[in-house]
């Protein structure tokens, strides 16, 4: 593992906090200072960094060694050697895990991080051990939204020279339940300000590509899907859409919560991650 540059105090003196600039991920983590074989990786979505996770690696760095990643091309990871796809991207996991210096993960992706994570979980079965995917779908557009005119009303603020803090609060106010409290939101502006416009653009390209449905049948690894009932860019039907392909998989609708879910519910995200380490110590 390369070396670490604490930059922030852990709220747990059981947990060391650090961030770490690997090769080719940079990355936030929380591990017990004791140690933990359990390796959890956290993938943010489109408007995410690894600021994103805040109540993750609190809440889960007593029990496992927990990394929140900066997509390639964003915060400090650089980007991808060539095009941003999501077979490259899930190929980006397999080598931040060989950055952590993990054989095995349990793989945590929210939003457009969901949908990488099950690439990663295809294409690279043996490195997967659980998998639990927040606030996602298994393709783009299931509600009809055509690709082009999504792709062109994301770029209309970039193309008119804005950076991804400029509009930080308009999206992330049509994102949030009710209930999201001030804290909460102050972290996503911040995790948004760490995004240059440049790397939204490759991501919000590759994004409207998504379409998982043919692998997921292929995925192997425990797979839990949550989805807050409020949740109206992803909703329910969407994560019961990847239930109905991945074998022995479960869902569970968070009452409440909106789109920015592993914040609005933290507690109820914890617990679905604790419950993947237990099972698979079993």
């Amino acid at each position: 593992m390369p070396p670490v540059t604490p930059e922030h105090a852990g709220a747990d003196a059981a947990i060391a906090v650090a961030d770490v600039q690997g090769r080719r991920i940079a990355w936030r983590e929380a591990r017990p200072r004791g140690g933990s074989s359990a390796v959890v990786l956290l993938l943010h979505g489109l408007g995410g960094s690894r600021v994103s996770w805040a109540p993750q690696l609190s809440g889960l760095g007593a029990v496992a060694s927990v990394a929140a990643w900066d997509l390639p091309g964003y915060g400090a990871s650089p980007p991808l050697d060539g095009p941003t796809t999501f077979a490259a991207l899930a190929d980006a996991v397999a080598v931040f895990a060989d950055e952590v210096g993990a054989d095995e993960v349990h793989l945590v992706g929210i939003s457009m991080g969901g949908m990488i994570a099950q690439y990663a979980a295809a294409a690279h079965p043996d490195r997967v051990a659980s998998l639990t995917l927040l606030a996602t779908s298994p393709k783009f557009g299931l509600d009809g939204t055509r690709p082009d005119e999504w792709r062109a009303a994301r770029l209309a603020p970039l193309d008119a020279g804005q950076e991804p803090i400029d509009f930080a609060d308009r999206v992330l106010m049509a994102l949030a339940g009710p209930s999201i409290t001030n804290e909460a939101m102050q972290g996503q502006r911040e995790a948004m300000a760490r995004i240059t416009g440049a790397a939204l653009r490759r991501s919000i390209d590759c994004l409207v590509t998504h379409d998982s449905r043919p692998i997921l049948p292929s995925v192997r690894a425990h797979t839990v899907c949550l989805v807050g009932d409020l949740d109206d860019e992803t909703p329910v039907a969407y994560s019961q859409a990847i239930v109905d392909l991945v074998p022995g998989s479960t869902l569970e609708v968070v009452a409440g919560a909106g789109h920015l879910l592993n914040v609005e519910a933290p507690d109820a995200v914890n617990l679905a991650i604790r419950r993947q380490l237990e099972r698979s110590h079993r």
